[in-house]
């Protein structure tokens, strides 16, 4: 009887193990696994979407902004999705705006070049979208603003030809009317300036584009219509090329400074090469808009950013040229 109930226990004892394993089985639970690590994609959905609207290529200039926008986004890839449209018109780039806001842009990094953009940029704007313009400066409400100093460079561009040629002399002032604010302000600080250390220059305003072609083309005309100039306030590197190209081709030697704008590379290698006329740039850098994408991600970070944030101005001539020689710029 004790052999008996010594066995019974036993044998209770070496199947316990098995029922509760049985048990477990009997359940189908499976063990705990580890939080599935986000895909790509998933990933990629929190990225803030970022359009930029540039001008197509028409002038140097502008094609090293579209450059260095694209660079920047790219840098910035893993932090935003964008999309870039150049555009002819402000008809064109109003459609793309459109197209931007459709894809679902939460900001548009902007160069609205031409007149005629404020209502669409205001448009994007009571929408819910942010906008950040790069240069220019238009009557819309809640818009952003990336720009070198314009009205500092007329006021620069205005002490340099005074110091050149003194407080007497015949200027032309060549204006862009087509480009807005950017025109606007290059040519009120120069006269406004003019007018208060130089009050006896003699001021002659022409209208012209910033390409070579229209400075070369223009600035021909103007030489016949002009028997002694000594000096040209030009505001674009590209139109003060064709200037000194007018000038060379007419074989004169009164003029004796060429201002310019922007920081060409090209204008910078002519600037030892002219001995008699000091060529003068006014650097502003299209690198520039590299701030206005990054101000577009500060605000969609929620971050304090100031609504107009203003590059300082640099003055380049043959005494420091070299500093700013870039063998890799595109401009």
């Amino acid at each position: 009887m004790k052999k008996s109930w010594k066995l019974f226990v036993l044998l209770v004892l070496v199947f316990i193990p098995f029922l509760a394993a049985c048990n477990n089985s009997a359940t189908n639970e499976e063990p705990e696994e580890e939080p599935a690590t986000p895909t790509e994609n998933e990933t990629d959905t929190e990225k803030h979407k970022i359009g930029i609207l540039a001008p197509a290529v028409t002038h140097g200039w502008v094609a090293a902004v579209a450059y260095h926008a694209e660079a920047r986004a790219k840098e910035l890839g893993d932090e935003i999705e964008y999309q870039i449209q150049t555009s002819t018109n402000a008809e064109e780039m109003t459609s793309q705006l459109d197209d931007l806001m459709t894809w679902g842009a939460e900001a548009i990094v902007a160069f609205p070049q031409w007149e005629g953009m404020e209502v669409p940029i205001q448009r994007a704007l009571d929408e819910g979208v942010k906008v950040v313009n790069f240069d220019i400066a238009i009557n819309a409400d809640g818009v952003y603003r990336v720009s070198g100093d314009n009205e500092d460079m007329g006021i620069q561009g205005a002490n340099y030809i005074v110091d050149k040629i003194g407080t007497e002399g015949n200027v032309v002032i060549l204006e862009v009317p087509s480009s807005g604010s950017v025109s606007e302000l290059r040519k009120k600080g120069f006269v406004e300036t003019i007018e208060e250390i130089a009050p006896n220059m003699n001021l002659i305003t022409y209208a012209t584009q910033f390409t070579r072609e229209d400075g070369l083309k223009d600035f021909a005309d103007i030489l016949t219509s002009n028997d002694k100039i000594d000096a040209v306030y030009s505001m674009d590197d590209e139109t003060s090329i064709g200037v000194l190209q007018a000038i060379r081709e007419a074989g004169r030697t009164d003029i004796k400074v060429v201002t310019g704008g922007g920081g060409m590379q090209e204008y910078f290698n002519m600037m030892p090469e002219n001995e008699d006329i000091w060529i003068q740039s006014a650097l502003y850098s299209p690198a520039m808009v590299k701030d206005a994408v990054d101000v577009a991600l500060k605000v969609l970070n929620g971050e304090t950013v100031d609504e107009v944030t203003i590059i300082p101005t640099t003055i380049v001539d043959r005494e420091n040229y070299e500093e700013f020689l870039d063998e890799g710029s595109p401009y």
